[in-house]
């Protein structure tokens, strides 16, 4: 089934409004979609109504940003209720940590030289209550400071570079736990992107399961082909569900469209087995 339950809309950092992206889903012959904007679920009713609309099966979906042991994960939430009291004050909560984040990076930029950023990723944010990096990535590029957004977090807002800020994010037990609160499944966001150890991943994984973590994307637009099978080889280990997600953000600033994944292998039970 060409499920895609990753991507992003205006919502956060993605280049397509939430409408527009269930209809290139559709172009794109995806039957399932999840928009997983990042700690914002404002774009979900407009996603789902275009959807429908289209005959695609609406999944919604959220991802939150953690840290764990020093380092900033993603866990995505699948088939949430957006409603939920303890799920929404959470990610207001973390949306505020992002203002307050995104006044640090126009601060360090400035002191580098680049004067103005917080004003241009606000140009180039749909929501004004969330403010990324991507957001100021694309106001360099406008600046002409690189070529492109990959460029871009090559020379500026990473680790030792203009522009990086170090930030706490909710804690791996907590974001598992809104999500279950809210009648969701906690899945791993492209693991392939942490650059974690073989033991640490392990840890990593037996602690998500521990606090009742239910999947681990497996396919995903950020894992090379070798990387499919490293990711299916754990989640039978650990026994989790799997999930496939292209992580669409737009047109130039994503490897993978909506829905052009292979397909989850075929022992793997995918999180949708039960819905």
């Amino acid at each position: 089934m060409n499920a895609d339950l990753h991507c992003h809309s205006t919502a956060s950092d993605g280049l397509l409004a939430p409408r527009d992206l269930a209809a290139k889903a559709a172009a794109n012959a995806v039957v399932m979609l999840s928009l997983t904007d990042h700690d914002d679920t404002s774009g979900l009713a407009e996603a789902r109504a275009e959807a429908e609309h289209r005959g695609i099966r609406f999944v919604d979906g959220v991802e939150i940003s953690v840290t764990w042991r020093a380092t900033t994960v993603h866990v995505v939430g699948l088939q949430i209720d957006p409603r939920t009291p303890v799920l929404r004050e959470a990610l207001r909560s973390i949306r505020q940590g992002r203002g307050k984040r995104a006044q640090k990076i126009a601060e360090s930029l400035t002191a580098a030289g680049v004067p103005g950023s917080l004003a241009g990723a606000k140009r180039h944010a749909e929501n004004p209550d969330l403010i990324s990096r991507s957001h100021f990535a694309r106001f360099l590029v406008e600046a002409g400071r690189a070529p492109d957004v990959k460029n871009v977090f090559r020379r500026y807002l990473v680790k030792d570079r203009p522009g990086y800020v170090a930030h706490q994010w909710a804690s791996l037990p907590d974001a598992v736990s809104w999500i279950r609160s809210s009648g969701g499944l906690a899945v791993v966001a492209h693991p392939g992107r942490y650059r974690f150890a073989k033991a640490q991943m392990r840890e990593f994984l037996a602690e998500f399961k521990d606090c009742g973590g239910a999947g681990i994307e497996v396919v995903t637009g950020s894992h090379a082909p070798e990387q499919y099978l490293e990711f299916a080889r754990l989640a039978r280990e650990f026994g989790l569900l799997a999930s496939r997600g292209s992580d669409f953000h737009g047109k130039g600033e994503s490897r993978t469209d909506l829905g052009a994944l292979p397909s989850l292998p075929e022992d793997l039970k995918p999180v949708w087995h039960d819905w």
